[in-house]
C-alpha cells in the first residue's frame, strides 16, 4: 500500500499512548503516503514519523487542534474536494476520544466526503485491558470538568449508570478528582488509577476509592496521563457503618440537607433515614 495513492478522504489515524511500536502498519502506510497530514502537535509526528522512516517529503504536515479547527476545517474540505487525502493524528491514541477530531469527522462527512479509520492504541482499551474491572459493559467519561462544583456534578451525574466507568485525569487534578468520587459515589466502590500505559513505569494501582483517594492525598504528583477505571456500583447490604462513613465524608463539605441526599443517592437508603442519622452525626461533633 506504502506505493498506492490514498482515494480522496479523510483519515483517523491511531498513533502509540507510548511505546512507539505500537503504531499499526496500516497507520505507517497511510502517513507515508497521505498528501496532508493534519496533526495535534506537528513536532510529536514529526518526531514519531522519523522514528518509523517516514518520509514526509514535499507534502504538507500541518496543526489541527481545538484553538485553530475552526480556521483549518475549510482549508482541509477544499483539498478534499481537490481529490487529496488527508490523514489526522492526535498526540497519542485514537482521535476524536477527548481529542481534537470529532468537529472535522462531522464537517467533512456532512460534506459528502468519505471518513475512514486506521484503528490502534487507545488509552481507554488499554487500561481497561490491564484494571481488572468488569468490561462487558463500560462508559467512557472524557475528563471531568477543571471546577471543584462542576466536577463533583459531573461524576455525581453518572451516580446510577449500571457499568464500569472509564474516566482521563490529568496527574495534577488526580487527587481532588478521587476525593470528589468519593464524596460522589461513596468510599467501597472497586477502582484502579492507570498512568504511564504501555511505557517502562506503567502502573495501574487498584484498591477501593476511599483507599486510591487516602494514597493520592499523601503521594507525590504522579507522571504521566491516569486513567481512572471505576468499577459498577456493588449490590450489598448496607451496614449502619456504611451509612455512617458516607455521612461523615459528604459532612465535611455539605450541610446536613444535602449530605443526606447524597447518601441516600449513594447507598440506596431513603432520605429521610439519612437525614436523621446526619443531624445525630452532626449533634455529636
Amino acid at each position: 500500500m506504502s506505493a498506492a495513492k490514498l482515494s480522496p478522504g479523510l483519515y483517523i489515524v491511531s498513533t502509540p499512548i507510548g511505546a512507539a511500536r505500537d503504531i499499526t502498519l496500516r497507520a505507517l502506510d497511510i502517513l507515508a503516503v497521505a498528501d496532508i497530514i493534519a496533526a495535534e502537535d506537528t513536532r510529536n509526528t514529526r518526531k514519531l514519523m522519523d522514528i518509523h522512516g517516514v518520509a514526509l517529503g514535499g507534502r504538507k504536515l500541518i496543526s489541527y487542534h481545538d484553538h485553530n479547527g475552526h480556521e483549518r476545517r475549510p482549508y482541509l474540505l477544499e483539498a478534499l474536494e481537490a481529490g487529496k487525502s488527508v490523514a489526522l493524528v492526535s498526540d497519542a491514541g485514537t482521535p476524536l476520544l477527548a481529542d481534537p477530531g470529532y468537529h472535522l469527522a462531522q464537517y467533512v462527512r456532512d460534506a459528502g466526503h468519505k471518513v475512514a479509520t486506521a484503528p490502534g492504541a487507545s488509552a481507554l482499551l488499554a487500561a481497561l485491558c490491564v484494571a481488572g474491572q468488569p468490561t462487558d459493559k463500560f462508559f467512557f467519561a472524557g475528563f471531568a470538568p477543571h471546577k471543584t462544583k462542576a466536577r463533583f456534578d459531573y461524576f455525581n451525574s453518572l451516580h446510577d449508570v449500571p457499568s464500569t466507568l472509564v474516566f482521563y485525569e490529568s496527574p495534577k487534578r488526580l487527587a481532588k478528582s478521587l476525593a470528589d468520587m468519593v464524596r460522589a459515589y461513596g468510599g467501597v466502590r472497586a477502582a484502579t488509577v492507570c498512568r504511564e500505559l504501555t511505557k517502562k513505569f506503567e502502573e495501574a494501582r487498584p484498591g477501593t476509592l476511599q483507599e486510591l483517594a487516602d494514597h493520592y492525598a499523601q503521594a507525590d504528583t504522579p507522571k504521566g496521563e491516569v486513567v481512572i477505571v471505576l468499577g459498577p456500583p456493588v449490590k450489598r447490604e448496607v451496614t449502619q457503618d456504611d451509612i455512617d462513613q458516607a455521612l461523615l465524608t459528604v459532612l465535611k463539605d455539605f450541610k446536613v440537607k444535602d449530605a443526606a441526599r447524597l447518601v441516600s443517592e449513594q447507598i440506596g437508603i431513603s432520605r429521610n433515614q439519612a437525614y436523621e442519622r446526619a443531624l445525630e452525626l452532626k449533634k455529636d461533633g
